[in-house]
């Protein structure tokens, strides 16, 4: 899946990472944070429900079950990413089934950095016909979007210690995310929400097929926000229902196809 959403330098802040190729290069809004960092795009599912049937006790325990989490992570992407067409790149990797769902149960940045680069070194041994690119969810880590914009500066930087610059590129999505400038409740920072916090892989090779098919890449984001917009906080909660709705049958499927 090719997230619309690449980080860039700030243009205001001077603080981060250099500017990385490709989608990074018209990204460039700011995220809210201390540290006044950087940008992105795509979407989230604030506080999906837990199934209704289940216990109390089932529920608990549920909340942080892997299986659980991909599933309201499919969910967002079917119903937000792709439903609305915020990332014009996502649905041909989703229907190919070239995406790789991956739970963290990290609880500290060093614990999620470890995990980062596993999936950098998975996704560097697998084809791309297998696995295009892989979403790393941490439920556990970096619950604070503050914290977790901070961390992005050390994921990048883990990633070009590994000596994949110019190989992979890094994305990323927060429930909480908000842009700077806007209110907490503004539907624009819909774009850069997900259910929990996550980090995207992208492979820099089909970043720029994407980019060279789509050649209007640059009003992604200006046309995302004008969807959103129209669509209204009211409608957006009603599509993030619809996603709570969807996800306990996605659960259930994943289960069953492992027999």
């Amino acid at each position: 899946m090719q997230h619309c959403e690449c980080r860039v330098s700030s243009e205001t802040s001077g603080t981060g990472p250099p500017d990385l190729p490709i989608l990074r290069k018209y990204h460039q809004r700011h995220r809210t944070s201390k540290a006044g960092y950087l940008p992105q795009f795509c979407v989230p599912i604030a506080g999906m429900n837990l199934p209704q049937q289940a216990s109390n006790a089932d529920r608990a325990d549920l909340d942080l079950d892997h299986d659980w989490i991909i599933a309201q992570t499919q969910a967002w992407l079917s119903r937000a990413v792709i439903g609305l067409n915020l990332c014009p790149f996502a649905k041909a990797v989703m229907a190919h089934d070239q995406i790789r769902y991956v739970v963290s149960d990290a609880t500290d940045e060093a614990a999620l950095l470890h995990a980062l680069g596993g999936e950098l070194e998975h996704l560097a041994r697998v084809e791309a016909q297998v696995t295009s690119t892989t979403l790393l969810v941490h439920p556990r880590a970096l619950a604070d979007f503050d914290d977790f914009n901070q961390f992005l500066g050390e994921a990048e930087h883990a990633l070009l210690r590994a000596g994949f610059e110019g190989v992979f590129q890094l994305a990323s999505f927060h429930p909480d995310y908000q842009f700077a400038g806007t209110s907490a409740d503004d539907v624009s920072n819909a774009s850069n929400r997900s259910p929990y916090p996550t980090l995207h892989l992208l492979r820099e090779t089909s970043v720029e097929r994407a980019v060279a098919a789509f050649p209007d890449a640059a009003t992604i984001y200006e046309t995302n926000i004008e969807t959103l917009r129209s669509l209204g906080s009211a409608g957006w909660r009603k599509l993030m229902q619809q996603c709570q709705d969807d996800a306990p049958a996605l659960l259930q499927q994943r289960r069953e196809s492992r027999g």
